[in-house]
């Protein structure tokens, strides 16, 4: 497991925009694995930045994401579905066709997992897959005590995971449940680039590099995992120097 110490918020953002950048000029048709939230909008948005300035196509790549809340539509502005549109497969000209995610509206949520396993399975293994971290340690939509070998599923949110999210849904009845990518899913890519940044994700970053895997703390299943690339900024890491430092 790498760990790169960046000092704020925007330095993350570059480091990771240029890894997925990387990865896509070595292979174009890349199946990248998306994480959504406010983690990432930084990464997604300088990614854009860069392919424009540097005339970059996404045109072949193809798209899995984590997660899509149950019980709202694909149109709704809060879906995961309308976040991915607006900033990343929109921007970055991504076909249509190559982009997927759970369908939270479908009539069976258990066909729709299975279904969703399956479109992952089919496209290949996931080049690179993009995680945040919440404040339980949750990954994708995978709370505290979901098992590492788990595939996709539903999942009903803890109260932190509603409380993290409640900003979003200040209008509108918020979802409680979830369809998310199983952690035993999310290890099958072939890398992983977890991204952290302020204070709150402190304690959630602080016990993934203690080392010790433990289903309280989904998380610290990548420990099992031979490629992973954590970058945290300072206040995710408790740390006050200046500076990059690698860990």
């Amino acid at each position: 497991m790498k760990v790169i110490a960046v000092e704020d918020y925007e330095e993350m953002s570059r480091l990771a925009a240029e890894i997925i950048q990387s990865k896509v000029q070595s292979v174009p048709n890349a199946v990248l694995g998306f994480a959504t939230g406010g983690t990432p909008i930084g990464t997604y948005k300088q990614l854009v930045a860069n392919a424009k300035e540097r005339h970059l196509s996404f045109r072949m790549v193809r798209t899995v994401n984590l997660d899509e809340y149950v019980g709202i539509s694909a149109e709704h502005p809060e879906s995961y579905h309308s976040y991915m549109k607006k900033h990343v497969f929109e921007p970055l000209g991504i076909l249509p066709e190559n982009c997927h995610l759970p369908d939270g509206e479908a009539e069976d949520l258990v066909l729709e997992c299975e279904r969703y396993e399956k479109v992952i399975e089919q496209l290949g293994e996931v080049e690179l897959q993009v995680l945040g971290i919440g404040q339980n340690g949750h990954i994708g939509f995978n709370e505290p005590m979901t098992p590492f070998s788990s595939k996709t599923h539903v999942v009903e949110l803890t109260a932190s995971t509603l409380t993290a999210n409640a900003s979003y849904f200040l209008n509108v009845k918020q979802p409680t449940h979830a369809i998310t990518m199983g952690i035993g899913t999310i290890l099958k890519s072939r890398e992983i680039l977890l991204l952290a940044s302020g204070e709150s994700k402190r304690l959630a970053v602080n016990i993934l590099l203690e080392g010790k895997a433990d289903e309280k703390v989904p998380a610290t299943a990548l420990i099992t995992h031979p490629n992973v690339t954590i970058i945290a900024d300072y206040p995710a890491l408790g740390l006050k120097e200046e500076g990059n430092t690698r860990l």
